[in-house]
């Protein structure tokens, strides 16, 4: 009789540690979701900044229309990209395109003055931060969750439920570089 106490213990305390991983898992998969959207609305609204970016140079530099090309070509990419793979190679396109378009800026001293201009400089200069700060958090995320289903014993309860490792959000070479400064 002692022995079917045991087993019945041994029994209930595996079920509850199973319940207890598989529940840990799905928070952390559902962190990782809640952590890509913040970055999916980052995304949206600097893309949704850029049309307005662009129509105030415009009126600035009509002769300046590859440029223009280039920002809304970047800018359609970003939206249509679907995986975290896909947006952050869309989202590095684009970086390089608002880069160009701020070069053109400079060129023109009257729209550096525009208010509208620097007002929109300055939302998409918080955007940027606001993208750095959800990329961020997502991987960590991502860290926690690919962490637990790599180690044992949380790996097995993953496995068997469909759990899969998720992709960093990774900076591109371009943003790796050294900036360049000159005086």
């Amino acid at each position: 009789m002692i022995a079917f106490y045991i087993f019945a213990a041994a029994v209930f305390f595996i079920l509850i540690w199973f319940l207890v991983t598989y529940n840990y898992l799905v928070t952390l998969r559902n962190r990782v979701r809640e952590a890509w959207s913040q970055i999916d609305v980052q995304l949206k609204r600097r893309s949704s900044l850029i049309p307005n970016l662009v129509e105030v140079v415009k009126g600035y530099a009509k002769h300046e229309k590859s440029v223009f090309e280039e920002v809304t070509k970047a800018r359609t990419a970003l939206m249509d990209a679907k995986k975290p793979g896909e947006k952050a190679v869309a989202n590095d396109m684009l970086t390089g395109a608002l880069k160009s378009l701020f070069a053109v800026a400079e060129a023109y001293p009257n729209l550096k003055a525009s208010e509208n201009f620097k007002e929109l400089q300055a939302e998409v200069s918080d955007t940027e931060n606001k993208v750095a700060a959800s990329r961020q958090f997502y991987n960590t995320n991502v860290l926690d969750l690919n962490n637990s289903l790599q180690t044992i014993p949380s790996m097995w309860v993953g496995s068997m439920f469909g759990f899969k490792n998720e992709e960093f959000f990774k900076a591109s070479e371009s943003e790796k570089a050294d900036i360049k400064v000159k005086f």
